[in-house]
């Protein structure tokens, strides 16, 4: 009887399985996977980390859209579509001082901020609140096809590009 355990352990196992060979192996087995994933870790860290966003260059539409002397906010792109008798322009509609959109206040004339009362007047000057920074004044033009174009990544100087019509 214990002949046959030692033969079915031995065939089990092989004939020259050691204790040692079993450690060995279990380590090349470990080496093996800790290798496979710092090749993912690696593959990851080489691939282009891309994000697709929207062009920050939008088409606000046709001029005659936007009724004279008025202000419309557009939620689509978080900007303000302010028509001027000196010409159009547009403001950033992101507060600057926590990021929160803000919103026209006709009864007043002034946008405001719903999250901590950041005012602003309508050229987008801080008039009171905790806001640092006044709105920034985005780059506007007209395309050949007379439509409006703003382009929310280019801030230009307060009170000096209008678009006249």
């Amino acid at each position: 009887m214990p002949d046959e355990k030692a033969d079915s352990h031995e065939n089990y196992h092989g004939p020259d399985f050691s204790r040692r060979k079993f450690f060995v192996e279990l380590g090349a087995g470990s080496l093996l996977v800790a290798g496979a994933g710092a090749a993912a870790f690696a593959a990851q860290y080489l691939s282009p980390n891309v994000l697709y966003e929207a062009s920050p260059v939008v088409n606000v539409g046709r001029p005659d859209r936007y009724p004279e002397d008025s202000v419309t906010l557009d939620t689509r792109f978080g900007i303000f579509i302010i028509r001027a008798p000196e010409g159009f322009y547009a403001l950033s509609a992101v507060c600057s001082h926590l990021g929160c959109l803000s919103v026209w206040k006709p009864e007043s004339g002034t946008i405001a901020c719903p999250c901590h009362g950041s005012i602003f007047g309508r050229d987008g000057s801080v008039t009171a609140g905790p806001a640092p920074k006044p709105l920034p004044w985005l780059r506007t033009w007209m395309t050949d096809d007379g439509d409006l174009m703003v382009d929310r990544a280019t801030k230009v100087p307060a009170k000096k590009e209008y678009v006249k019509v």
